[in-house]
């Protein structure tokens, strides 16, 4: 299992706030299922933008998870990055290409 950071913004605060519960639903269904580590909002930003940090077995498999956000199902997410990441200091090391014994 491969870790990803993703970051998008999603601007629109009106459709924002129509959608937050059931994004927020979809967070606590991927940190049930194990596939969120972490996420949260950018804060002072101009727009809303937040980071998450997923595993899962390929790049497209995050991108097809990321796709089941109702931020991004509804076209709330206006910029998306998804890209591969190796833990090797800190929280996740023992899952990193380099962990340590301890």
């Amino acid at each position: 299992m491969a870790f990803f950071v993703v970051t998008y913004t999603h601007p629109d605060t009106k459709r924002w706030n129509e959608h937050v519960a059931a994004h927020v639903d979809w967070l606590a269904e991927r940190l049930d299922d194990g596939s969120l580590k972490a996420s949260g909002p950018f804060l002072q930003t101009p727009l809303k933008s937040a980071l998450l940090i997923l595993t899962a077995d390929s790049r497209q498999a995050a991108i097809d998870l990321i796709a089941t956000d109702p931020f991004m199902s509804e076209g709330l997410i206006t910029d998306c990055t998804v890209t591969e990441w190796d833990p090797i200091f800190g929280t996740y090391n023992s899952d990193s290409s380099m962990p340590t014994a301890g």
